[in-house]
């Protein structure tokens, strides 16, 4: 089922859910006919689409609103802090073409930072998908919270099944292992998948955590990586600032915890539009790419661990 056949589905069971987006029909073209007056299209206006949806929720609504990602997040950030945020709605915004998946625009329309901008905001969730089955089996939970969540579309096929259960602040393992653990989110769940691949058949054991929600995020799992694995991996495509690698950190200071952490991310720079699998050729995000640095970072370690070692 795709996610708008998912939609509407919800929709006929709950009278509250009303579909807005700011011009962006990509996902949704066919529920306008469908939902009628329960579809509305403010043009592109983040803002105003954005208070209308605070003003639904007011009077008993679930307002579902859509916008590329970059826009949501930045444009009508003020109103979803003010509006959304402050009064704890439960206004879910879906932001199109984050990340990587904006592929082939430019700086402008890279959502590299709306990790860090949707979860900075109190009461806001946030929830990154794998996939488009990923982002089915939680979307029914996420809508129908009385909280207001961040969701970062994505349709992308699955690269490998998923647990059908799905919470709130629970990340799912996709691979125990005792030697590392790559955590992640969204599309990059792929690449993280045939780098695990890589790596145990050089005879290391891999963790592989997809973290789903980045808010609430699932501490437990983090701190068991670090207590059960000798290195962690954070994958995102998402600036190393305020996203997963941020989230691992300020989880270890909470619980005093200490492990060597290697991200993965893009660091200080908005990456070259092109087609997807060039894009993460480019900017050496492939399976391949990934499964080289850890590898190398993770024989680095214990190269240093053996010279202590040696010392004692």
């Amino acid at each position: 089922m795709s996610y708008e056949n998912f939609l509407y589905d919800i929709a006929l069971r709950d009278e509250r859910l009303v579909v807005l987006t700011a011009e962006n029909r990509a996902a949704i073209r066919n529920l306008p006919l469908k939902l009628g007056n329960r579809f509305i299209d403010t043009g592109i206006t983040e803002q105003t689409m954005t208070g209308i949806a605070a003003g639904l929720a007011l009077r008993g609504r679930i307002p579902v609103t859509h916008a590329l990602a970059a826009f949501l997040t930045m444009r009508a950030f003020e109103f979803i802090r003010t509006d959304v945020g402050l009064p704890a709605l439960p206004v879910k915004m879906v932001g199109g073409v984050a990340g990587f998946l904006s592929e082939a625009n430019g700086p402008t329309h890279q959502a590299l930072e709306d990790i860090s901008i949707m979860r900075g905001i109190p009461n806001v969730n946030v929830f990154a998908p794998a996939d488009e089955e990923d982002m089915l089996i939680g979307l029914e939970t996420v809508l129908l919270s009385s909280e207001p969540c961040y969701i970062r579309y994505n349709n992308l096929k699955p690269a490998m099944l998923h647990s059908g259960t799905f919470e709130m602040g629970k990340a799912e393992m996709i691979n125990d292992g005792e030697d590392i653990t790559i955590i992640t989110y969204g599309m990059l769940l792929r690449q993280a998948y045939e780098a695990m691949i890589m790596l145990e058949t050089k005879g290391i054991s891999v963790r592989l955590l997809n973290m789903r929600t980045l808010k609430p995020v699932d501490e437990e799992a983090i701190i068991n990586a670090a207590h059960q694995t000798s290195m962690i991996v954070t994958l995102e495509d998402h600036f190393l600032t305020g996203g997963l690698y941020s989230i691992v950190g300020e989880v270890f200071l909470k619980h005093n915890i200490m492990n060597s952490v290697l991200p993965i991310a893009m660091e200080n720079k908005w990456f070259k539009p092109a087609l997807l699998d060039d894009v993460l050729k480019f900017e050496n995000f492939t399976g391949t790419a990934i499964a080289e640095r850890i590898h190398q970072s993770y024989l680095e370690k214990n190269s240093e661990i053996l010279s202590v070692r040696s010392l004692i």
